[in-house]
């Protein structure tokens, strides 16, 4: 692939670093009967052999499962590959990223505080915190996190600075290293989505952020077949949300689940490095493209955020000039498959326009400067050469 963007000088890319998460991820003690794959324990509760076990693990003196709504072995293992790959202390599996996202947000702030987040964070949250919050008295408002000024003057008086780096369609950085540092002065606990990077390009704790969440169901698993998400963080704070919202929302991971999860982070140091060299290839054709008006890409970005970054996955968007029927070329599409989430061995598009119409009367993207000529892709395990074909083929059909 020769099709680098020509100002991609491979920033911060190590090798060194996916070796050393593929001997994480790899390297096994046999598991119990000298199984290779973790176990799968599809079970809803655990029993005690005396009363003495039961009474001491009600009152935390050891730890034993209990019932698969709180520790289950499979999921267990999952947290604590997590923990390891993002250089926490602890981790909690949820049954989705938002259920991860909604404990976390609770177990933190309550009535009659406030929430600074990034602007164009991922939609759900979005719509989680226009919609449900102000009904329990929790105000959140939103700021350009490129610009730590901004950031600065917005935070005094915040609970929670809620990030992602990049953001959602536009992919804006923040500089996390700064932005904890303002975050600390005030007290403010900082979260952070980093789903996109995943923990193998970018680990926001070695940065200052208290608590990383992941849709699990993206690049983690890596097959579309899974919905879960995780939040990671010190013993501290995984502890605050175990006890003050885990157990009674009830988002808690299928042990299934949980171990398509460990199988598909055991091929992550392979699949990741192959997203990334496939997204630069087409952002950089996409980006010399007549009908393309400007490519949205972390590896185009000069701002100071990019640091953080030792890869780059697959996601990107970019906006297409005025002369495309943005209908017509999604429709003429062969390999790009129309549809929402990402991570998965398939190539992907949503255009901006058709997102604007699923919360009517809540439009963040257009509040937030993202266009209607805007299109994401996730760019897949496909073939470089047959996406880009395809994309050639749509723009000629989609043509005014």
């Amino acid at each position: 692939m020769n099709d680098m963007p020509t100002d991609f000088d491979m920033h911060g890319f190590d090798d060194s670093a996916l070796a050393e998460a593929a001997s994480l991820l790899a390297h096994d003690e046999p598991f119990p009967g000298g199984a290779v794959v973790p176990p799968i324990y599809q079970t809803s509760l655990f029993t005690f052999a005396n009363y003495a076990e039961m009474a001491d693990t009600f009152a935390g003196r050891r730890r034993q499962p209990i019932y698969s709504r709180g520790d289950n072995p499979t999921v267990m293992e999952f947290e604590a590959r997590m923990a390891a790959l993002e250089g926490a202390e602890a981790a909690r599996g949820f049954s989705s990223g938002m259920a991860a996202i909604s404990a976390t947000v609770l177990a933190f702030v309550g009535a009659g505080e406030r929430i600074l987040a990034v602007r164009n964070c991922y939609g759900d949250a979005y719509r989680l915190f226009e919609r449900l919050l102000p009904r329990l008295d929790i105000k959140v408002d939103y700021v350009d996190g490129s610009d730590a000024e901004a950031v600065a003057a917005a935070l005094p008086g915040a609970r929670m600075l809620y990030l992602e780096s990049p953001t959602s369609m536009m992919f804006e950085l923040q500089d996390l290293g700064a932005l904890t540092r303002l975050a600390r002065e005030h007290g403010i606990v900082t979260v952070i989505d980093n789903s996109w990077a995943t923990p193998l390009f970018q680990k926001p704790i070695a940065h200052g952020v208290d608590l990383v969440i992941h849709s699990a169901s993206k690049y983690l698993s890596g097959h579309s077949d899974t919905v879960a998400g995780v939040v990671v963080g010190s013993a501290a704070h995984v502890r605050q949300i175990n006890e003050q919202t885990y157990s009674y929302l009830g988002g808690k991971l299928s042990p299934f689940e949980a171990w398509l999860l460990l199988r598909g982070l055991r091929t992550l140091p392979l699949r990741l490095p192959h997203h990334m060299k496939s997204g630069l290839a087409i952002a950089a054709r996409l980006k010399a493209h007549e009908k393309v008006e400007r490519v949205h890409h972390p590896a185009y970005s000069n701002h100071p955020g990019k640091a953080t970054l030792t890869g780059y996955s697959g996601l990107f968007s970019f906006e297409v000039t005025e002369d495309v029927d943005i209908p017509a070329f999604v429709d003429a599409l062969k390999y790009f498959h129309i549809g929402v989430s990402w991570g998965g061995h398939e190539s992907l598009i949503v255009p901006a326009k058709a997102s604007l119409e699923q919360t009517p009367g809540l439009n963040s993207m257009a509040r937030f400067g993202v266009g209607p000529r805007t299109i994401r892709l996730h760019i897949g395990l496909e073939s470089v050469e047959d996406l880009w074909a395809d994309i050639v083929q749509a723009f000629a059909k989609a043509a005014r």
